[in-house]
């Protein structure tokens, strides 16, 4: 059987939790205290799995000494015989349970998420599969109980979005959607198509971490903020203010706009949100890309330039190409059933880390037909 990694670093992190849980002051940080509370639990169930796994290790061991024992009683080698297979199937999987709770989590997988979604080739077409691709994240959200807010938007002359922005609040919400930032690419015949030709188009996600301010410190005078009357249709007040801000970050170059809400401090404010929340990913992807160079088989790096998904509406089919996954239920998938999905890019993910942890290698993904369209 394979070696885990020692359990006792664990163990003394659990002690160390356990004495800031009993100081009289522990409760002053509330949310403090639920994230030590939170890792605490976790850390508990972990250390009582391994003892149950070397329990059951140490069972599988009795019971093959058994079977090897030439001498031994008949009916208690027939027992050992009939319990090995169980034993074992029960230690394989604890082993790997134990191994995914020692991969630690990632420091923004809790976190409410910013998502950004672009039209990108195939002007009208994109725009319109843009405001699906929202549509559909959002329906997620709603089958999950999440908050979804709007941030910013851009509508197109046939109603699809040539930008939109939203905030998703939640239980874990980073942690569902972070392997969806990249290029996701649509075939089918597009609306504005007279003579039933298949077109691709392709639209742009960008998933962010919603950053708080104790995450990105922004001095005031990195940024050129500049207001000016909100454009587009609207009802009455849309264009009598100044309510639109637009933010220059100065450093980076990155700016943002919103121009959804009449009051032009709501404006500003999610504008900030949005900026700082770009500002944290972009930190994450320096150190990321660092990383990443060490690994052979990358997931979900969030590099817009990667094509991670096809959805070809002709075959019913969508393609994740980082895992050579191919569905063909495309338009449950559209009403936001990407339970499938979501599983099968943790998964691999899980995959990696278990042998970035245990130094065995997973074995290679197949590819799929849907890779070569």
């Amino acid at each position: 059987m394979d070696v885990l990694p020692e359990i006792f670093p664990f163990q003394r992190r659990l002690d160390e939790l356990a004495a800031q849980m009993a100081a009289p002051s522990f409760y002053a940080n509330s949310r403090h205290a639920a994230e030590v509370a939170r890792e605490h639990q976790k850390l508990t169930q972990l250390v009582a799995d391994h003892q149950v796994l070397e329990k059951l290790g140490r069972e599988i061991g009795e019971a093959q000494a058994l079977l090897k024992h030439a001498g031994a009683d008949p009916d208690l080698r027939e027992l050992a015989a009939a319990e090995l297979p169980e034993l074992q199937r029960r230690h394989a999987a604890l082993r790997e349970t134990i191994l995914l709770a020692m991969i630690p989590p990632g420091a923004t997988d809790s976190r409410n998420t910013v998502i950004e979604i672009r039209a990108g080739t195939g002007g009208e077409e994109a725009a319109l599969f843009a405001a699906e691709l929202a549509r559909l994240y959002q329906k997620y959200a709603d089958s999950r109980g999440w908050k979804v807010q709007p941030m910013s938007s851009s509508v197109s002359e046939r109603g699809g979005f040539k930008e939109v922005i939203f905030l998703i609040s939640g239980t874990d919400v980073y942690k569902q959607f972070k392997f969806e930032s990249g290029v996701q690419r649509v075939q089918r015949v597009p609306v504005t198509e007279a003579n039933g030709r298949i077109h691709t188009s392709t639209v742009t996600v960008a998933v962010l971490p919603e950053a708080e301010e104790v995450d990105v410190q922004i001095d005031p005078q990195d940024l050129e903020i500049t207001v000016s009357r909100a454009s587009g249709p609207g009802g009455q007040g849309v264009n009598t203010t100044d309510s639109a801000v637009q933010i220059l970050h100065k450093p980076t170059g990155l700016i943002v706009q919103c121009a959804d809400e009449r009051s032009q401090l709501k404006n500003k404010g999610r504008a900030l949100t949005v900026l700082r929340s770009r500002l944290l990913k972009r930190r994450e992807d320096e150190e990321h890309a660092r990383y990443a160079a060490q690994r052979r088989n990358q997931i979900g790096s969030g590099d817009r330039s990667e094509r991670i998904r096809t959805y070809n509406f002709p075959q019913n089919r969508v393609t994740d190409h980082r895992i050579g996954l191919t569905l063909y239920n495309l338009p449950q998938v559209m009403e936001g059933q990407i339970d499938a999905i979501i599983t099968a890019l943790q998964r691999a993910d899980f995959a990696e880390k278990l042998a970035e942890l245990t130094g065995v290698q997973p074995p290679a993904r197949s590819r799929t037909s849907g890779e070569e369209d």
